[in-house]
């Protein structure tokens, strides 16, 4: 089944338009994390309540991956991300303004259901793009995407430190503001022929699950290198700070070398579409099970080592997840929203574990714990590759 959109060329600054897009739209998520400090005692949260402040922006982005993201199929796809992303310049907006901490709460929750546009215009770019290059594309849309993950901490560092945590949310505020401006004057338009009632569409995404091995397959693997992925930059601030005495903005710009590795993604598209997906996630699986090992030498050991090793992940995390990525809207086009419903929220679900369980292993096993899980989750994912690609052969 085919989908209606205008012709358009998907020309390189449109291609760079997206990405800057996604990379805005889901740093709204991360943007709260390393500030709620300055956020707690404002409000008069207490450090308990504070955590939900994160929790429950996580638990609104995973709620508009299952409700709003699988509507990609549905309605009109650049109405539905202007909608979306005017959601999310009020909540941002709210966020910066209120005073009462209930209230604040409930704008995080809607700050992460309306940040999922990312995850439609993404979908929108596969459709766009000619088969040939379509991996390519994904790949380098996806750059800005991890770009926006690994820089919105240390952006929201730097801006509260010299503005106050209230202008972390009043600048993300004006920034989904003119992405609305530009979704509604650049995107084309895109309408899909599929054709069901939205309670149908919600129960075709388990069908969907369970009709496409490759589907669960990719989606496990990048589960468990986002765990990964999250594990790592979560711990890895505690650890400059307390034992090697870096700085806030210190740690800020670690992160920004950190964020070379997202540069891999157009070179993971390319080999996605010249057909070496399976060398591509072995060796990329592999290679992410032995990058905390540098830890382990004299050398590895200080922040030269720390770097090296953010840096081999992240390229790792990002190659792999376009892979999938490629994989997955290979299926089938008409389905492509769904599917990437699926493929997403299962990855964020392993992100949110990796980012639950840091500071507990961190608290209790320093670094040591951090190395160990860090290589047995990537380790997982490659065993199941083993096996998932060992059957493959088999059946062929």
């Amino acid at each position: 089944m085919t989908s209606r959109h205008t012709p358009a060329a998907l020309t390189p600054g449109l291609v760079l338009l997206f990405a800057f897009c996604c990379g805005a739209i889901v740093a709204n998520i991360y943007y709260a994390q390393p500030i709620i400090e300055l956020i707690a005692p404002d409000l008069g949260l207490s450090s308990t309540l504070a955590s939900l402040i994160v929790s429950l922006t996580q638990i609104g982005y995973a709620l508009g991956l299952f409700f709003l993201v699988p509507l990609g199929d549905l309605l009109e796809n650049r109405r539905l991300m202007i909608a979306t992303a005017l959601l999310a310049v009020l909540s941002l907006a709210g966020a910066a303004l209120v005073e009462q901490p209930n209230l604040f709460l409930v704008l995080s929750l809607l700050v992460g259901f309306s940040s999922v546009s990312v995850q439609i215009l993404i979908p929108l770019a596969a459709h766009l793009a000619p088969e040939a290059t379509r991996g390519r594309v994904v790949g380098s849309i996806m750059s800005g995407l991890l770009l926006g993950i690994l820089l919105a901490r240390p952006l929201a560092s730097l801006i509260a430190d010299h503005f106050g945590w209230r202008a972390v949310f009043a600048c993300a505020a004006g920034v989904m503001l003119a992405i609305c401006v530009m979704l509604a004057t650049t995107i084309p338009s895109r309408q899909p022929e599929h054709r069901a009632s939205y309670p149908a569409l919600l129960a075709s995404l388990w069908q969907l699950l369970r009709q496409q091995p490759v589907l669960r397959q990719r989606a496990f693997y990048q589960a468990c290198m986002f765990a990964t992925f999250s594990l790592f930059w979560t711990a890895v601030p505690l650890e400059l700070a307390r034992h090697h005495g870096l700085s806030q903005s210190q740690i800020a710009l670690f992160a920004l070398v950190g964020a070379i590795g997202a540069l891999a993604a157009p070179v993971a598209g390319r080999l996605a579409d010249a057909g070496h997906t399976r060398q591509a996630s072995l060796t990329v699986l592999a290679l992410a099970a032995l990058c905390f090992l540098p830890a382990l030498s004299p050398i590895g050991a200080g922040v030269v080592g720390l770097a090296v090793t953010g840096v081999l992940l992240d390229f790792c995390v990002q190659v792999n997840m376009v892979l999938g990525q490629r994989a997955v809207y290979a299926l089938d086009a008409a389905s492509r929203s769904r599917l990437n419903a699926l493929y997403m929220t299962s990855i964020f679900i392993g992100g949110a574990i990796g980012s639950a369980v840091a500071s507990l292993l961190f608290e209790h096993g320093g670094w040591t714990a951090i190395l160990v899980a860090g290589t047995a989750l990537p380790g997982l994912a490659l065993l199941a590759f083993l096996r998932d690609t060992a059957k493959a052969r088999q059946l062929a």
